[in-house]
């Protein structure tokens, strides 16, 4: 971890990513600052960037850092190759020159995700990285992590066998789950079920003693708080995510247009107000800021293009959650000590 006063994670912000960038960034960034304890590392347009605080306190623990170019939405993944000087770029050589400890970006999640793998290198026995999402069950404070949801659009047995290793570490040291339960995604709870690649990782799942592998989940078991780790390949996985997005927004609306109109609703919506805060927590994607890219060697948090101010502040606090519990430190550990020629898996034995 790199070093930093009192301790504080330092946190490289991609403020030129994002389609509401840089001031949502910024506003999301600076609210972190003041309620997280983190340092903030603002990457982009200087001019852009202090051009906002000609209107804005600067708080003491952000600092500007220029970066002269910027990959923009409609720009390929590997343009940047091209662009070296890129905000997404030089936010990954500061967590690679130990200058700050995470990476969040709302940028073009392609180009974070090629940053990541150029700019910081894949962790040893890793093949692919995935990009892992937090969803709400329907067990309260319990949440499930899912992947691969948009790295891989193709996948082999091995990589979702890695990807349930690396799911289980997270929702063990960082999300608090004494003895996380591993569901690979299918279209039926029994073993036969699925295409191919399914009933081959269904095979390689069940038989890794440091895979606390459940057995197949259906799309209805995902929420249902049943597993703490769901794996799939990052076609069915990004589907997954985007439908689950859609149907939180869906029905806080829902809720909203069912309350009573008029005096009635004011005095319901009064007396319901904390229950509806609590609703909005535990459904809107916004609150649990963006995805995990598993695999790479440092903390990356890629959030949603469409991402304002406050799940800009919720990715921050995730990346400081991660660089808390020394969840990369934790990888490279497994890897290490299990790294043999016949086979580069993670292991949970401590």
């Amino acid at each position: 971890m790199a070093e930093t006063a009192l301790n504080r994670a330092r946190i490289a912000v991609d403020a030129m990513g994002g389609d509401h960038a840089p001031n949502e960034i910024i506003t999301g960034a600076i609210r972190a600052s003041e309620e997280l304890d983190v340092e903030v590392l603002l990457v982009g347009d200087s001019a852009q960037i202090e051009s906002y605080f000609q209107n804005h306190q600067k708080p003491k623990n952000v600092t500007i850092v220029h970066a002269a170019e910027v990959i923009t939405m409609e720009d390929e993944a590997t343009t940047i190759r091209r662009k070296p000087e890129a905000s997404i770029n030089v936010a990954m050589r500061l967590v690679k020159e130990k200058r700050a400890d995470a990476v969040v970006s709302a940028g073009h999640s392609g180009a974070a995700m090629a940053a990541a793998i150029f700019g910081l290198g894949r962790l040893k026995g890793i093949d692919r990285p995935a990009i892992g999402a937090i969803l709400p069950t329907m067990l309260a404070g319990k949440s499930v992590i899912v992947l691969d949801v948009g790295a891989n659009v193709d996948c082999k047995a091995k990589y979702l066998e890695q990807f349930a290793l690396m799911g289980t570490i997270y929702s063990k040291h960082v999300m608090g789950v004494e003895n996380p339960g591993v569901g690979l995604l299918s279209i039926g709870e029994e073993e036969g079920k699925g295409n191919n690649l399914t009933i081959e990782t269904y095979e390689l799942l069940k038989n890794n003693p440091r895979i606390p592998f459940i057995g197949n989940a259906e799309g209805r078991d995902v929420l249902s708080g049943q597993f703490d780790v769901i794996v799939c390949d990052g076609f069915v996985g990004n589907v997954l995510l985007k439908f689950a997005e859609a149907v939180g927004g869906v029905m806080l609306q829902i809720i909203r247009e069912e309350l009573p109109q008029g005096i009635r609703g004011q005095i319901g919506s009064a007396i319901l107000k904390p229950n509806l805060r609590r609703i909005k927590q535990r459904m809107d994607h916004a609150e649990h800021g963006g995805a995990l890219l598993l695999g790479v060697d440092g903390v990356c948090i890629i959030s949603h293009g469409s991402s304002q101010a406050p799940s800009i502040y919720s990715a921050i606090r995730q990346a400081k959650e991660a660089v808390d519990k020394q969840v990369w430190d934790r990888f490279q550990v497994y890897t290490e000590q299990h790294q043999t020629p016949k086979s580069k898996a993670l292991s949970l034995e401590s």
